[in-house]
């Protein structure tokens, strides 16, 4: 087609007029509508004419029907989805779920990390479990009153999210009970369970 005329490509003669052309581009576009690049050619052929006729129509040698669809137009952009809004939430859950800002993502991942990454792979023992646990409870309050300035709230969902932790540590300890876990291996992974739900609380809660 690159021999080709955009009238040529359109099928349609140089006399055609604008209904014509935008019915023999409609036409092609539907047939080949699988064809990408075809599509593509189709488009600039008719782009071509049309520019040809607005040519035509500044130097006041033809008429151009305001309705046609001329070659500088905007390409139409799909709507941007909303953002996730909390406004059409229940108010209680208003007063807890946070939209956290990169800092407040940012540094309980690191903490948490840290502390997930020693208890989880070196030879923990047991005092140094408990030694990580209770840096992780002090980190969690730390990060969660920081937001409200309301301890007392801080530690009722730290306390929460510390009985949550171990309850999923217990869980999964069971379902790896094949693996013979020893029982500072078992200890490790309660520990990595309460510090993820830490992370979660400090992260996205408030």
């Amino acid at each position: 087609m690159s021999e080709q005329t955009p009238y040529e490509k359109l099928g349609v003669s140089e006399t055609a007029s604008f209904e014509e052309i935008q019915a023999a581009k409609n036409r092609l576009t539907q047939e080949y509508s699988n064809d990408v690049k075809t599509v593509e050619d189709i488009e600039s052929a008719y782009d071509s004419i049309i520019m040809e006729r607005l040519k035509l129509r500044q130097e006041g040698r033809i008429k151009v029907p305001d309705k046609i669809r001329f070659a500088e137009r905007q390409r139409e952009t799909p709507p941007t989805p909303p953002p996730l809004s909390l406004d059409n939430s229940p108010p209680w859950l208003q007063q807890f779920i946070d939209t956290p800002s990169s800092n407040d993502i940012v540094w309980p991942t690191g903490v948490f990390l840290v502390l997930a990454l020693i208890a989880g792979f070196s030879s923990a023992d047991s005092s140094l479990i408990s030694l990580l646990l209770a840096l992780g409870v002090f980190a969690n309050l730390y990060f969660l009153n920081r937001k409200e300035n309301r301890f007392g709230r801080a530690l009722l969902m730290t306390l929460a999210g510390l009985f949550l932790g171990v309850g999923l540590g217990w869980g999964i300890t069971q379902l790896l009970q094949g693996s013979n876990l020893s029982g500072e291996m078992s200890q490790s992974v309660i520990g990595l369970a309460i510090f993820f739900i830490f992370w979660l609380s400090s992260s996205f809660l408030r």
